[in-house]
């Protein structure tokens, strides 16, 4: 991926960041809000990149996040320094401590144990959204492939009612719900391919 492109996914990333509930609750209200809105785009873009978990639909509409990871593979020292910079730039110290414990709890509910994909992130732009559309399709069948490839489970979880109908549509199974800080309900989801193990979780 050359720069212009990723200066393209960074843009687009930072458009869909605007309509997500739990990125409107991470980044700080006030003057630049826009700008920090960038600024955890270019994080995310970035570190999707280092992680090859980047997913990008044909007509570049479509962007995902999916990353193969473990328990195991939370550090907290080995992010802190971008965790920080995130504080300073995007968050703010007042959101940052609901953040850490909100995520507290959104981990327990993905496996415990081995490894497992996590979309991290999720958006369509709009004018490739709805059911006549295949870039959400195209997108699913991508991360089937890559749940079926490494034989594990796929987890991912949003506060939109609509989009967790639309994860069950494409397959995904609702597995708990969560009320959420904000008032929101929050939907877990995953897909376990034929050929994965039961995932464990530590449940609530």
């Amino acid at each position: 991926m050359n720069k212009e492109e990723k200066e393209e996914i960074i843009e687009k990333v930072s458009t869909l960041l605007k309509e997500i509930p739990s990125s409107m609750d991470i980044v700080k209200k006030g003057p630049g809000r826009d700008k920090r809105f960038r600024y955890l785009a270019t994080h995310m873009v970035e570190k999707a990149i280092e992680k090859d978990a980047l997913v990008i639909s044909e007509n570049r509409k479509g962007i995902a996040i999916l990353f193969k990871t473990s328990k195991k593979e939370d550090s907290f020292w080995k992010d802190l320094l971008s965790e920080i910079k995130l504080v300073w730039h995007v968050t703010g110290i007042t959101n940052a401590f609901q953040i850490v414990k909100n995520q507290s709890y959104i981990k327990k509910q993905r496996p415990q144990e081995g490894e497992y994909l996590y979309c991290w992130f999720w958006g369509i732009l709009s004018d490739s959204r709805g059911a006549d559309t295949q870039v959400g399709k195209s997108m699913k069948d991508e991360f089937y492939r890559r749940a079926r490839e490494y034989k594990i489970p796929l987890y991912a979880e949003t506060r939109h009612r609509k989009n967790s109908l639309v994860y069950q549509r494409f397959g995904f199974e609702l597995f708990h719900t969560w009320d959420h800080p904000s008032g929101d309900t929050m939907y877990f989801l995953r897909y376990v391919p034929d050929n994965a193990e039961s995932p464990a979780t530590s449940g609530s």
